[in-house]
């Protein structure tokens, strides 16, 4: 199996924030992911903005509290075996073992959740994952941080209600889900057809095999439905293919709308002038304006210790979204920390998942990190690990991402009775005793 490896060692921490000793603790996060293959893009950008933040905090604060943060990429190829195996590699690393881990692939995440429970790790599957998980009770190691795909589902109907004129004017209006024939892919289907009877559109199901570079006949089918709108719900090479092809068969591009991974700008540029037009949802914004930002390119670019040669990717969707996990990842080890009386040493994987499970990111804490607007304001709790559940709509005007609506909240009256009876089954079936939150501390 090929592995990278990228460790930032105490012993140099000399170098980084003017002479910490030797004997420094450290927190270990492994960089599970993907740098080769069709989904190469997504991967490297979200590490990459994983990885720059936890050197801005090394390099400008000596880490956490005195705690330096480490980690070691080990190379998944978005496939679920590998991405097993980098977990049982990285998760008695040392200094700590495995702090928490973020999968990036709802398949690994699925594969990962017995193991990782039973070994009282963390997995931070943040905009991706089981949407069921955002029920702690029942899966109390899994956090879909920020918001599912089930939240993601209501804000894109809701969106297209608004712009028919209100959410009545769906009815009798079709639309198309083309979706990557994964675990992945299929998160939405439920949540969909429930409004589909709500609302009375008629929803079509196309699926797109892996890894999605040929969708001929997918959109020719399309091209016969002549639907209304069009989610693309793709991942990597599947995103500006489809781009391509609705170009090719007449579909407006205005009338697509991408989930928030496939709405970067790896998914649009490879598409060329077609792409103009084009929507996507999201949970993070671009741009290098964000004060974090700013301090990142400064801090760590400045001195050579960027993930990126190529420049053009700072600031970047999946970029920023990476730096957005690693404040959470941060945050909830700063929680941990200082709950715990642990400043200046480091934390279990048990002591993170009350960390993360008290993550309350508000606006004022986000002006202190240089993060307003860049991400969402998050509230967990044990018996909400989503923690918000928003999302804003971008288009793309050719060259880069224009907002076009505020923060449109997700349909939870919908969402959450879906989630706790699908928890309530997963705990029936595995012989999983809900935790009662009303004694959690």
């Amino acid at each position: 199996m090929k592995r990278i490896v990228f460790t930032v060692m105490a012993l140099a921490s000399a170098l980084f924030s003017g002479g910490v000793s030797a004997a420094q603790a450290e927190q270990f996060v492994p960089a599970n992911g993907y740098w080769v293959g069709p989904y190469a893009p997504g991967g490297s950008g979200f590490f990459g903005g994983v990885i720059d933040y936890f050197q801005l905090l090394n390099q400008r604060d000596g880490g956490i509290n005195g705690v330096k943060l480490t980690w070691e990429k080990c190379e998944t190829e978005y496939n679920n075996a590998r991405g097993v195996e980098c977990y049982e590699r990285s998760k008695n690393h040392a200094p700590t073992g495995a702090t928490v881990v973020h999968p990036l692939s709802t398949g690994i995440t699925y594969s990962l959740i017995e193991k990782a429970t039973a070994d009282k790790i963390p997995l931070i599957s943040m905009g991706y994952g089981r949407t069921d998980a955002a029920d702690g009770r029942v899966f109390p190691y899994v956090f879909p941080l920020i918001t599912t795909y089930w939240s993601q589902a209501t804000a894109m109907i809701r969106f297209m209600g608004g712009k028919e004129g209100g959410m009545a004017k769906l009815k009798g209006k079709k639309i198309v889900l083309v979706y990557h024939d994964s675990a992945y892919g299929k998160e939405p289907h439920g949540v969909l057809q429930k409004m589909a009877e709500q609302y009375g559109y008629e929803l079509t199901l196309i699926a797109v095999p892996h890894p999605g570079n040929e969708q001929q006949s997918q959109w020719l089918q399309i091209r016969q439905i002549k639907p209304d709108w069009v989610i693309l719900w793709g991942w990597g090479v599947m995103n500006p293919t489809a781009i391509k092809a609705a170009a090719k068969i007449g579909y407006p591009r205005e009338k697509m709308i991408g989930v928030w991974w496939a709405g970067a700008e790896e998914d649009v540029i490879p598409a060329g002038s077609v792409a103009k037009g084009y929507i996507a949802a999201g949970f993070n914004l671009p741009g290098t304006d964000f004060p974090v930002m700013k301090e990142i390119i400064k801090t760590v670019y400045g001195k050579g210790k960027g993930e990126f040669e190529d420049r053009a990717r700072i600031g970047s969707i999946y970029h920023t979204r990476g730096v957005v996990a690693g404040i959470l990842t941060a945050e909830a080890i700063r929680n941990a920390q200082l709950h715990f009386k642990k400043k200046g040493k480091s934390i279990t994987g048990e002591e993170m998942r009350w960390g993360i499970e008290h993550l309350n990111i508000t606006n004022a804490r986000l002006k202190q990190l240089g993060a307003v607007g860049l991400m969402q304001p998050l509230k967990v709790s044990c018996m909400d690990h989503e923690g918000g559940g928003a999302v804003k709509f971008m288009q793309w005007d050719g060259d880069k991402w224009k907002v076009i609506t505020d923060w449109i909240a997700a349909d939870h009256d919908l969402v959450r009775p879906m989630i706790e009876a699908s928890a309530a089954k997963y705990a029936s079936e595995k012989g999983i005793k809900p935790r009662d939150c009303a004694t959690e501390q």
